[in-house]
């Protein structure tokens, strides 16, 4: 419940701190004192967009701050707070929103810091502003399926059948990626297999160019190279008679040694006579080698500048520079032609994926509708009875519950139909009258008062356009569900006035010196009461009758 509200410069609030009791809670005050600034405050506080002309005029910002007292074992609230990382433990929650003259509020849940989303969440959970306007809400099919989903205790039902629509449209939209991207590789799969085919046919290999280019220059050059090697051959060991550098190198040899004994210094040259001799050997070896690997063959040649060609028409064709970059795009085209066959298997998985997520969801869109249907018959029992009791004794109220395609709700419509002849309901937006309307809506916020376990409700003039008996009930039901909860209810009936365990008056004072206008709220006394009653029964003026009859009204 709301225990306390502080409000600092806001409109025409300089300053306001009121404790509020439990019960019933009566606010009136003349047209324009400033019930709805209160109202106003207490939205803001609630999550509802800041703005800087909310800052009463001359002041840097203003302040808003509402005390509630809550139950330690209700897990929503604890799961909203516990995840803003907000400490409580004693059963209460301080809210308080802070805008400055820029518009930038800061919001604190029991003085910790927290994203204006937590006051909405939250706002959700303590606390239920009724205006005026709201009652178009009972016209909405949105709102009135969400009535009766209320009543009907489904929410992990309707939990589970919006995350399964969600899931549902995530594999829905990976569906249409996938069968796109399928879309634009088959229109380009010819061209990729084509692409594919001709790199993958040249068995391109790194490094491949570099050395048919060495081979074509030996080629080319083959008989020239030939000659040099015949020629070193011949002159490093000469056919016929002559004698190879080898052989008269072994001969100066034995020549130095007979000599040794007289000439130490001759070792020594003899040694390098050697080593020279074996290394002219190892040359004439490797010479021959290489001679003997030299081809000629023209019909190598022309292989090697065909496929040198082959490389070099690639390279153009691709704009690539090196056998690297073109095996990679090789590879591109080949991981492109995969692609589709994987997508192909994945369009397969999600299909399957679907049908079995539809099939889940068509079983819990079910399983609501026979939820829905099931309350929808007690629902309308219940709301009749209330709405009859309010002096509409011929009307006639029904909850229709039809198909509808599927969504995150399920598979139904709900529509409240009405008659207050007591034939031929109809949706109760193209019958019902304004006062009518008013008496519904009390009736169904009664009814969620119930089943909602809604720990605060405000009622901002929801007796707008009735009057006599039927203002006196309406106070009687207000009052019924103040035995429960707490209800604050803003009134100009003093019917319903006259119900209130305590009451509140607002008013708005002008300040000549300053030019200023501001509001006050303040908490009446039982002979304050009498007269605030009695003026909204006379009017401006007060009347011994009116005050007789304010008494009586408050006695009742």
């Amino acid at each position: 419940m709301l225990r306390k509200l502080s409000v600092q410069n806001y409109v025409l609030i300089d300053s306001l701190e009121i404790d509020f009791p439990e019960g019933l809670i009566i606010i009136t005050g003349q047209t324009g004192a400033g019930k709805s600034i209160l109202l106003g405050a207490l939205s803001l506080l609630m999550g509802a967009k800041a703005d800087a002309g909310a800052i009463s005029e001359g002041a840097d910002g203003c302040v808003v701050e509402a005390e509630f007292d809550i139950d330690r074992h209700d897990e929503a609230l604890r799961s909203i707070l516990e995840e803003a990382d907000v400490e409580w433990e004693d059963g209460h929650v301080i809210v308080r929103r802070v805008v400055n003259k820029s518009g930038r509020s800061r919001s604190f849940v029991n003085d910790c810091p927290v994203p204006v989303n937590v006051l909405s969440a939250l706002s959700s959970l303590l606390i239920d502003i009724h205006s005026q306007h709201q009652s178009l809400l009972l016209t909405d099919r949105h709102y009135q399926l969400s009535v009766l989903d209320a009543y009907a205790g489904d929410q992990s039902t309707l939990s589970e059948c919006k995350s399964s629509w969600a899931r549902l449209q995530d594999l829905s939209s990976s569906l249409r990626e996938v069968e796109e991207r399928l879309g634009r590789l088959s229109a380009e799969k010819s061209y990729n297999e084509s692409q594919f085919s001709r790199l993958d046919a040249a068995h391109l290999r790194d490094g491949e160019l570099e050395e048919l280019e060495a081979e074509q220059r030996q080629l080319a050059n083959a008989e020239e190279i030939k000659l040099a090697f015949d020629g070193v051959e011949q002159m490093l060991s000469p056919s016929g008679d002559g004698e190879s550098v080898s052989a008269m190198l072994k001969e100066a040899g034995k020549m130095l040694s007979k000599i040794q004994a007289f000439v130490p210094e001759v070792e020594s040259i003899t040694s390098r006579l050697d080593s020279a001799r074996i290394e002219l050997d190892d040359i004439l070896d490797e010479v021959a080698s290489q001679n003997a690997r030299i081809n000629v063959s023209s019909d190598r040649l022309e292989k090697v500048e065909s496929r040198m060609a082959l490389i070099y028409d690639l390279f153009t064709k691709y704009s690539c520079r090196t056998e690297a970059e073109l095996i990679a795009l090789r590879d591109e085209y080949s991981q492109a032609l995969f692609d589709s066959t994987a997508l192909e298997d994945k369009k397969e998985e999600l299909l399957k994926a679907i049908a079995a997520e539809r099939k889940h969801i068509d079983e819990v869109a079910s399983e609501l509708s026979q939820l829905r249907r099931k309350a929808a018959e007690k629902f309308s029992v219940e709301m009749l009875s209330s709405i009859r009791f309010l002096e509409l004794d011929r009307s006639v109220f029904e909850v229709s519950v039809s198909e509808a395609p599927l969504s995150a709700t399920g598979k139904d419509e709900v529509a409240f139909l009405f008659s207050s002849t007591g034939k031929n309901p109809v949706e109760i937006g193209k019958c019902a009258s304004g006062g009518e309307i008013s008496r519904i809506m009390l009736s169904l916020k009664a009814l969620m008062a119930h089943f909602c376990d809604m720990p605060t409700m405000i009622f901002d003039e929801i007796d707008t356009g009735v009057s006599g008996s039927v203002a006196d009930k309406m106070g009687s039901m207000i009052c019924t569900m103040g035995k429960e909860m707490q209800v604050f209810a803003i009134t100009h009936l003093p019917q319903v006035a006259a119900k209130g365990d305590a009451h509140f008056v607002v008013s708005r004072e002008y300040d000549q010196a300053t030019d200023k206008s501001t509001s006050h709220i303040s908490r009446l006394s039982a002979e304050e009461r009498v007269m605030e009653v009695a003026r909204m029964l006379s009017g401006s003026s007060v009347s011994d009758e009116a005050v007789a009859n304010a008494r009586k009204l408050l006695a009742e």
